[in-house]
């Protein structure tokens, strides 16, 4: 006899090939909201899901640095050939906050000494530039400097 599938199985079925295409490649979210939301959110609305410091400092207002930097970013966007990477931009603005619009740019974030490329990913929505772009060298243990003088200690005999 004829049996018709079940809505279980199909609804089996449809799990399977929801988790296949999951494995191949998890849509980025950000606090529950999709990436393409992401970039058509108000400021406004936008501050309600990062941290309450970003909050604070959004809400006082963009000055006149971030705004050239933003606009310079725009700009390298509208140059760059679609599929392609804009060109870096460079900045001393440390404390600036990435924002959606961000995403995709490369940032030339001044550490002290030279120019860190970064590139701004979705995962970074909310940090500050200067965590992208490290101030010192990390430390090298295990190789005493040419003063150890503690080196009269082991004579060997």
């Amino acid at each position: 006899g004829y049996r018709g599938t079940s809505d279980q199985e199909i609804m089996d079925e449809e799990k399977v090939a929801e988790l296949r295409k999951k494995r191949t490649f998890r849509k980025f979210t950000f606090r529950g909201i999709e990436l393409d939301q992401l970039l058509d959110l108000t400021n406004d609305e936008l501050m309600d899901l990062i941290s309450a410091r970003a909050r604070r400092r959004m809400s006082r207002g963009l000055k006149r640095k971030p705004m050239a930097l933003v606009k310079r970013l725009r700009q390298a966007k509208k140059e760059a050939a679609p599929g392609e990477k804009p060109r870096g931009i460079k900045t001393h603005l440390r404390n600036m906050i990435i924002v959606p619009e961000m995403i995709g740019s490369i940032i030339g974030i001044y550490n002290g000494k030279m120019f860190c490329g970064v590139e701004m990913k979705p995962e970074m929505i909310g940090m500050y530039l200067g965590e992208f772009a490290i101030t010192y060298k990390p430390v090298r243990h295990g190789r005493p400097g040419v003063s150890a003088a503690h080196t009269a200690r082991f004579i060997p005999l």
